[in-house]
């Protein structure tokens, strides 16, 4: 029988990335599914399996302590007691990356013999067979050389574990399927309490030359004071402490003595590493807080740019990262991923794109120009591979065993049409087509400025010839739907276009691609019923044979997907519909306890509809769900800078009709070219902005002309 992908809607995370645990909910780890502490994409320890007197403590509570630990809290009580209340507390913090502490507290009138042990164990397991649902057999372990702890060792990997500190020391056992840590006779007084502690560590073996590791204290973006929307306050601060927790640090640098280059993780447990467009779209949505997570981003990818043709890996030259893994890895239905894949059609224009926001938002012209050239080369392999079909579509064509489908809906039956049947690559998506020429207007805007005008007008050549093709080839007609037409999900070659409205189209809205008519059209459908479930946006319409709340990609919600159709909708001057949008994906947010997860379910919202249910698998914390609510903070802002002279344009969403209450916002802490910003919104005093950057100025509003286009058609 083929092992399932482990559920994770129970799990308790901590995370410090490249560390995290993952718990059952009364703290002990049985060695079940994602049960363990993990370090590197190895699973260290799967068993933590803690007794007192030769019986489990009893389980009352679960507290975040913040993103990289938790405390559980346990009882125990005794029969001999002339009560049911319990007289001994267990308090379990576990903090990723390091261990646990165990506090025993005696809150009886009466002395307390404790038996404690503790048993460890582990299978040193890839967290690509986690993922796939498959348990190691349990690794030897050893006492060490000094008799101070357990290790386990393999070709692949290696962990101990070790009593550090505590107050008193336990007896080590160990054997075949593990060891244990025995404290005896425990004397706690009434009212005394005595702090064990567990060290883990370990990692791949060997050790992977040149993997990001952890990051340092300082984040690479300033933490805005923000007030306004509480649930907008809320989403903002739990996804900013989230993001700190997913930093990973290139250990390459351009200077031994320079900045690190972070960036964001795509997400735990299953993707703490460097992924191409989550990690891009990360640092895209974060750019209102300054440029140096898209700094690091960008560099962090420019080293690992491609060079050569590899087919296994799909490298080319000048394409963009997929992922990044510290070994070669089986992930199950035949897929077989190389350490270095480069398997997505995405990644390489939204590392352009990347490049020319942060030079927009005022990053140093010193990277501007060193990174320009990766993003040429990177704009080269896009110009390319549209050049393999006749038609000119940006296309993806996967090899067998790699990723079959290569955006970000990447699962198997991601791309399905109207009557629910899979579709097979070679595919153009229709958000790459938008990313291909929002990546070629920007670079050719950016080329401009460096007086490389014939490289310039090339580019933008080629985008409107994109641009036309593209207009000619993804709009379907929808007689009865919310708007005359909408845009195909994808066209296969011979430009046959694959029905079936899907969210894919919201991506559209900030590229460029689409005039304000298709803007207008596209904005129909995401408010519609069919995609608007209420919480956010679906990823297929519910009107479909297929349609399915909590699949993957066939009618789940997406945090970063909505978000992102939010800001297109703010940016095409469609304040009612992205009004819809905000508040239903606010409101989600409120039930998530604001750790927003990387996907739940697309049930529709009634009035009295239960709350939104995270996908049972999904990443929590995720990069760009937890950076899903700046961008909607820019959006609610309208922020546009523009580099080539230095005007900051807002353009605030207004109230989205004449009985809702007024956007009134105030943020200090917006970052544009080193300065720090306070930007402070209400339609009673208009828009204030203190402390530009010496040489910028205002813009005016460009939004109302974009307004009066769509109401006028």
């Amino acid at each position: 029988m083929r092992a399932l992908q482990p559920l994770l809607h129970d799990v308790v995370m901590c995370v410090a990335a490249p560390a995290f645990a993952a718990s059952s909910r009364d703290g002990q780890l049985r060695g079940l599914r994602a049960e363990g502490y993990y370090g590197h994409d190895r699973r260290l320890l799967h068993t933590a399996y803690l007794l007192i007197n030769g019986q489990e403590p009893e389980p009352i509570g679960v507290q975040p302590l913040g993103p990289d630990q938790v405390r559980f809290t346990a009882v125990r009580r005794f029969a001999s007691d002339p009560t049911d209340d319990p007289t001994v507390i267990i308090e379990r913090v576990r903090v990723a990356g390091q261990g646990e502490d165990i506090l025993l507290r005696n809150v009886g009138t009466v002395t307390r013999r404790l038996h404690v042990e503790l048993a460890l164990a582990t299978d040193l397991t890839d967290i690509a067979d986690v993922k796939r649902g498959r348990t190691g057999p349990a690794v030897p372990c050893d006492v060490d050389a000094d008799a101070s702890g357990l290790v386990w060792e393999t070709e692949a990997g290696r962990a101990a574990a070790r009593p550090a500190g505590s107050d008193a020391m336990p007896g080590i056992t160990d054997g075949p399927e593990g060891g244990t840590f025995t404290w005896a006779g425990i004397q706690l007084r009434a009212g005394e309490s005595r702090r064990l502690r567990l060290r883990v560590e370990g990692g791949a073996v060997p050790a992977p030359p040149g993997h990001p590791g952890a990051a340092s204290a300082q984040t690479p973006w300033s933490r805005p004071a923000v007030r306004g929307d509480r649930r907008l306050v809320a989403l903002l601060r739990r996804g900013l402490d989230d993001l700190r927790a997913l930093r990973l640090a290139d250990p390459e640098r351009n200077r031994p003595d320079g900045p690190q280059d972070q960036f964001i993780a795509a997400g735990c447990p299953w993707y703490l590493t460097l992924f191409g467009r989550d990690s891009i779209w990360s640092a895209r949505m974060l750019l209102p807080l300054g440029t140096d997570l898209a700094r690091g981003t960008l560099w962090a990818l420019a080293r690992r740019q491609g060079t050569d043709y590899d087919t296994f890996r799909e490298e080319a030259p000048g394409r963009i990262l997929h992922e990044l893994r510290p070994a070669d890895a089986e992930h199950g239905h035949g897929l077989h991923l190389p350490s270095r894949y480069y398997g997505s059609v995405d990644a390489t224009p939204l590392f352009v794109t990347l490049l020319v926001e942060a030079w927009h938002w005022g990053m140093a012209n010193a990277d501007v120009e060193a990174l320009l050239p990766y993003a040429e080369r990177a704009m080269d392999w896009v110009v390319d591979v549209s050049t393999r079909d006749a038609d000119g579509l940006l296309r993806y064509y996967p090899r067998p065993g790699g990723l079959r489908h290569q955006s970000w809906k990447d699962s198997e039956d991601a791309v399905r049409d109207a009557a629910g049947r899979r579709i097979e690559p070679p595919l153009a998506l229709c958000e790459v087509q938008g990313y291909a020429y929002q990546a070629a207007v920007g670079l050719a805007e950016l080329l401009s400025s460096r007086g490389r005008h014939e490289r310039a007008e090339q580019l933008r050549t080629w985008a409107e010839n994109l641009r036309k093709r593209f207009s000619d080839a993804f709009w379907l007609p929808s007689p009865h739907g919310p708007a005359p037409r909408y845009v195909a999900i994808a066209v296969g070659r011979g430009l046959q276009p694959v029905s079936g409205p899907a969210s894919n189209m919201g991506q559209l809205l900030s590229t460029g691609i689409l005039d304000a008519d298709g803007c207008r059209d596209v904005a129909a459908f995401l408010a519609s019923p069919e995609l608007n479930s209420g919480w956010g946006l679906r990823s297929r319409s519910a009107a479909l044979p297929g349609y399915n709340p909590l699949s993957y990609h066939g009618g789940s919600v997406w945090t970063h997907d909505t978000a992102i159709a939010i800001q297109g909708l703010c940016a095409a001057g469609c304040h009612g519909e992205a009004h819809l949008l905000t508040n239903g994906l606010l409101d989600a947010a409120s039930h998530f306890e604001y750790r927003m997860p990387e996907l739940y379910g697309g049930d529709a919202r009634t009035p009295d509809s239960p709350a939104p249910l995270a996908y049972p698998a999904a990443c929590r914390p995720q990069g760009w769900s937890a950076a899903s609510g700046v961008a909607v903070l820019g959006a609610l802002l309208g922020l546009r800078p523009h580099a080539p002279d230095r005007t900051l344009h807002l353009d605030p969403m207004p109230a989205p009709h004449e009985d809702a209450g007024p956007l009134v916002l105030e943020v200090d802490g917006i970052r544009l070219a080193g300065q720090s910003l306070k930007i402070h919104v209400d339609p009673r005093e208009g828009v204030t902005v203190d402390s530009l950057p010496d040489g910028w100025r205002r813009g005016p509003r460009q939004r109302a002309a974009a307004r009066k286009r769509l109401t006028n058609g």
